[in-house]
């Protein structure tokens, strides 16, 4: 088994920053929201405002994530430390869950007891300034997580876009409640809200098993893989047993290379490191394991059974 060392760039040093690019912001709309709610005694802001404490824990648990994600390749972690980014999608969307019933419980007291809400100018302003900064910052995050391929940054920005359409409704509501004088309203916006952040952390949870569970790599990038391929197979290079995964930032690739037996151990070893460069070249941040045999034997193809992802015959 041809293993070369990581050839990978780690692109996580960027992704803290945007990490706390994110806890500034949720601090700053607890302020807001919280804000809002005092002066309004909107039961729809409050949850707004709880959201809000998620988004803040979910954003310190993202800058753990990365920080320990960014961390090089050890005697005890081989693959390096990348995994940990689903820790964090995965403990976000376990808070998501928690933030969803404790809006239920508040909304379901205020359905039973309706209560009149009070300045509504002023609080509708502060939230709708705290909706902004949401917004702003989960456009950030999400191009920032599909350029450094950051689950956790992309977790963050559709969590963040979760909270903006979660303020717009309950802005809604209140502007409704203001028009009708149907208090009911109020709760029932929350209500509401805690289903729609209900199914988000049901997403997110599922996204984290997902990569927990080595998934393969999208059939776009196995693709390209192919096509990489395909141009030694035209020199009568065959491959099988291609395996990929990804994990975090990082993609794995493994494959096995067949080769006439006369070749010499330099000349084969010299194919791999190409083939594995050629492949870390068309996607970055991947590490390639190569395994060489001899095309005549017949133990060579008696592994095919270890295809999963595709045949490149």
């Amino acid at each position: 088994m041809h293993q070369p060392p990581f050839r990978i760039a780690m692109p996580t040093n960027s992704a803290r920053n945007y990490a706390i690019l994110s806890i500034g912001a949720a601090l700053l709309t607890i302020a807001l929201k919280f804000g809002a709610y005092l002066l309004t005694g909107s039961v729809g802001l409050f949850s707004d405002a709880a959201e809000s404490v998620v988004n803040l824990m979910a954003a310190l648990v993202a800058f753990w994530a990365l920080t320990f994600a960014a961390q090089p390749p050890d005697a005890e972690h081989a693959f390096g430390h990348s995994k940990a980014e689903y820790f964090s999608s995965g403990v976000e969307g376990a808070l998501i869950l928690v933030a969803a019933a404790s809006i239920a419980i508040a909304a379901w007291g205020r359905l039973t007891h309706p209560q009149p809400l009070e300045q509504l100018g002023l609080g509708l302003g502060l939230s709708l300034v705290a909706t902004a900064v949401n917004g702003g910052v989960a456009f950030v995050l999400l191009k920032a997580g599909r350029r450094l391929r950051s689950i956790t940054l992309r977790a963050d920005a559709h969590h963040l876009l979760t909270d903006v359409w979660t303020s717009f409704g309950v802005v809604v509501g209140i502007l409704l409640v203001k028009l009708t004088g149907w208090l009911v309203l109020d709760p029932i916006i929350a209500l509401l809200v805690a289903a729609n952040i209900v199914w988000a952390g049901v997403k997110l949870l599922g996204e984290t098993a997902s990569g927990l569970l080595d998934t393969s790599l999208p059939a776009a990038e196995q693709r390209i893989i192919a096509s990489v391929l395909a141009s030694y197979e035209d020199k009568g290079i065959l491959f099988h047993a291609l395996l990929t995964r990804t994990a975090g930032t990082r993609r794995f690739v493994s494959l096995h290379v067949l080769v006439p037996g006369n070749w010499t151990v330099k000349h084969g070893h010299d194919l791999c490191e190409e083939i594995e460069l050629a492949i870390i070249k068309a996607l970055p941040s991947t590490h390639v394991i190569t395994h060489l045999e001899p095309l005549e034997d017949p133990v060579s193809w008696a592994d095919r059974s270890l295809d999963r992802t595709t045949d490149l015959e």
